[in-house]
């Protein structure tokens, strides 16, 4: 290769010159120094080679390497890869046997030096580095190992490049990205913009992850682009840097909040790359670099229909995904067996289950025993999100503040708000998330607000309900503020009702106590639907529900418990699996006597008294029973 025949010339010239000395350096080397005219044959050759479409030529012409720099490189990289040069350097100075600021002083001189300066074309792409000991001249010039693996062919992935890494390409006018080798898929027309002007350096903002990056290799110059997350140290953007050299790819940094200062430096130094700074909100203007650049605004948009199928197939349309969870959905698909709910709901896993209790939903309409009026009232909330596309997609019925749906069920303990949560989810084809209140409220200032935060990111995630149990916790009425836990307890109520005015999935909040929720939450509810004890017939209903078909019951008076007992539904399931258990210890079936009995239990439990009016001839059987 012409590189190294040239590298390898003035190398050895270069120290056999120093010694004095015509030693034989083995491996084919010359034993002395070589002619100026043959050198000159050489770089003429090296420089011809400079048009070839080789690796070495291709990262020159990436990096854009002047003729001078590339000299350099080829010193370096042959420093590093020629085991006779390598024996030569050490034997020339066995106390620093690698290339230094020195040896290329003398070989190339000031030129070659400048070659070397932190922010020249060969170190702001991260090709060659200095390591600084000793004096100037006695700092060691190295090639990283993974632009000597390029090089010779060795594929392997950059140890530094941070783990999150994608290659990504643009695949059709429509802007779209995937995966290399991805097929062109069909494109909507309305989609396709007449014209895309190309920037070197973009910042894209917006709330989808994948819209932006679509947007970002639309609008970057090039076709293929390595999606990063912003790395935490500088050998992480040293490696992206270089990785985007070597590949010739623009780079989408995909940042959260900040691009910090090193990021900042590396993107004013790395100006022969194509940059596009990605984010959720407009970056501050004192974090971009200080060079021209653009800004590209990423409005929310339906995924379309060439969309789904590109990355679906024939998958009905049955949720309702951004670009970034049809993506995610699509990478999950075949490890659920192409089961397309069950790729949904792995959106939520993880983070989520770490605050919330994930239910999956196994009632029905049969397991609740409601009022029509009530009933009615939970059948329209399923309805109002089956068919939200229809009336805000379809009949332009604008979704103010936002296409979400939020319920309060109110009611004392055991009168059905989690099971009617159950039931709407399990209609819907949705899970539950319960909130885990013990690791949602923190006693620090803040953290409150940000696991909240989690919460509704990770709901955006995926089809589910998210389901506030005792929400007069959280969403407590805000009072006058007498202190700072005053003031940050309203700042979390604040908090709470600004979000869920821009949440657009489904939310139950649950309280025993409707009169302590703050009278702005009522305002935003879609549904309220109380809770209520049931009457005789309803009581007797729930009785009949909760004495199954298959177990052995003989002429239990449910009529007769429902007329004596003003039970919540709750409590007479409680009740019948006391009896049920009464029964199997003694071996025989669940009589009168042991239902009563197991009434009694749960009266206890309850902190009631038994009294003989309630039980009548039944008193006797129930006069021994302890809580339990």
């Amino acid at each position: 290769m012409a590189w190294q025949d040239l590298g390898r010339a003035l190398v050895v010239s270069h120290l056999v010159r120093r010694r004095g000395t015509g030693d034989d350096v083995g491996d084919g080397v010359a034993p002395g120094p070589l002619p100026d005219g043959a050198i000159d044959e050489l770089r003429q050759r090296f420089l011809a080679s400079l048009g070839d479409a080789v690796p070495f030529s291709i990262v020159v012409a990436n990096a854009r390497l002047t003729p001078t720099d590339a000299e350099v490189l080829a010193v370096v990289l042959t420093c590093e890869s020629d085991p006779g040069v390598a024996r030569l350097l050490g034997a020339a100075d066995p106390v620093r046997p690698r290339l230094t600021v020195g040896h290329v002083i003398d070989i190339g001189g000031p030129p070659a030096v400048r070659a070397l300066g932190p922010d020249a074309p060969l170190r702001a792409s991260a090709l060659v580095d200095v390591v600084a000991e000793g004096a100037f001249v006695d700092h060691v010039v190295v090639a990283p190992s993974a632009l000597t693996w390029a090089l010779l062919g060795d594929p392997s992935v950059d140890p530094d490049l941070p783990a999150d890494a994608e290659d990504v390409i643009d695949t059709g006018p429509d802007g779209s990205i995937a995966p290399p080798g991805a097929d062109e898929e069909e494109v909507d027309e309305e989609e396709v913009d007449e014209e895309v002007v190309e920037h070197p350096l973009v910042v894209v903002s917006g709330g989808d992850r994948a819209l932006r990056r679509t947007h970002a290799a639309r609008h970057g110059v090039g076709d293929r682009f390595l999606a990063v997350g912003a790395p935490a140290t500088d050998a992480g953007w040293a490696a992206i840097v270089r990785d985007a050299t070597i590949t010739g790819r623009g780079v989408i940094l995909e940042i959260d909040e900040r691009l910090g200062e090193t990021g900042r430096q590396w993107l004013e130094r790395a100006h022969h790359l194509t940059w596009v700074v990605s984010s959720r909100t407009d970056p501050a203007v004192a974090e971009l670099p200080r060079r021209p650049w653009v800004e590209i605004p990423v409005p929310p948009r339906e995924v379309s229909d060439a969309e789904w199928r590109a990355a679906l197939g024939d998958a009905p349309r049955t949720h309702r995904l951004t670009h970034d969870q049809l993506s995610t959905v699509e990478r999950v698909l075949p490890a659920v067996a192409g089961d397309l709910d069950a790729a949904v709901r792995r959106l939520v896993s993880g983070r989520m289950e770490h605050l919330a209790r994930r239910i999956r939903p196994t009632r029905h309409w049969d397991d609740i025993v409601l009022s029509p009026d009530r009933m009615d009232l939970l059948r329209s909330l399923v309805e109002r999100y089956r068919f939200a596309d229809t009336v805000y997609d379809e009949w332009g019925f604008a979704p103010t503040p936002s296409r979400g749906l939020v319920a309060l069920f109110s009611g004392p303990s055991g009168t059905g708000k989690t099971m009617a949560t159950e039931i709407i989810a399990g209609v819907l084809g949705l899970d539950v998330f319960k909130l885990d209140l013990s690791a949602v409220v923190s006693k620090y200032i803040g953290e409150t607000e940000k696991n909240l935060e989690q919460i509704f990111d990770a709901a955006s995630a995926g089809n589910l309900v998210l389901f506030f149990d005792e929400a007069d916790a959280l969403f407590g009425k805000r009072s006058e503020v007498k202190d700072a836990r005053d003031r940050y307890a309203n700042i979390e109520v604040s908090y709470l009702l600004q979000r869920l005015e821009s949440y657009d999935g489904l939310v139950v909040l649950a309280t025993n106590y409707e009169k302590n929720v703050d009278e702005a939450f009522i305002r935003r509810i879609h549904a309220r639907i109380e809770f209520v004890f049931p009457g005789v017939d309803e009581r007797r209903a729930i009785w009949e529900a909760n004495l199954p078909a298959a177990a052995p019951v003989d002429d239990v008076d449910t009529d007769w418990l429902a007329r004596r007992f003003e039970l919540s539904g709750g409590a007479i399931r409680n009740a019948a699996v006391h009896a049920a258990f009464l029964a199997a210890s003694s071996g025989s079936p669940i009589t009168m006597t042991i239902a009563v009995r197991g009434v009694a239990r749960e009266l206890r439990k309850m902190g009631r008294l038994l009294k003989a009016h309630d039980f009548g001839e039944h008193f006797d059987a129930v006069a021994d029973v302890e809580v339990g």
